[in-house]
């Protein structure tokens, strides 16, 4: 399947990705980004470790990897609005935690809501833009924390 544009021509500003590292233990990160999400104003509906299953179902070998899907219910209410729902395909808003070497942990996200907007998924173009401003602000706020 062609893809209609080159992925690799894209800003990342274009489809929200942010990332910071965290000098600290792999378990005190992902504690510390639960922490600073909770005060920005997300849940934490879903967490996950993706390098303990695949460790454990396919002897991946795998450094320690860990999914924080964090939401804002109002938020996400909006966004299903101005999708026809189809933005579900993309919840929640992960927060991605992975030690890139002992002491260093990756810190990584990408803006569910700007990716709808790349996919076409908007039907109320002036919601999504309010809805991109108002997250965007939640998860700049995260990273600024995080980098304090």
């Amino acid at each position: 399947m062609a893809i209609p544009f080159d992925p690799h021509e894209l800003d990342p500003v274009e489809y929200g990705e942010t990332r910071t590292t965290l000098s600290m233990d792999h378990e005190s990160a992902v504690e510390r980004v639960r922490e600073v999400c909770l005060d920005a104003g997300f849940g934490i509906p879903v967490e996950f470790s993706p390098s303990e299953l695949l460790n454990k179902k396919v002897d991946a070998d795998r450094d320690p990897y860990y999914v924080l899907g964090a939401c804002n219910p109002a938020i996400a209410d909006r966004a299903l609005d101005a999708t026809d729902k189809r933005i579900g395909g993309l919840f929640p808003c992960n927060m991605v935690i992975w030690e890139e070497s002992p002491g260093e942990q990756v810190v990584y996200h990408i803006s569910i809501m700007k990716t709808a907007r790349l996919l076409g998924l908007p039907v109320d173009d002036g919601e999504m833009d309010a809805i991109v401003a108002d997250t965007g602000e939640m998860v700049e706020a995260v990273f600024e924390e995080l980098e304090e």
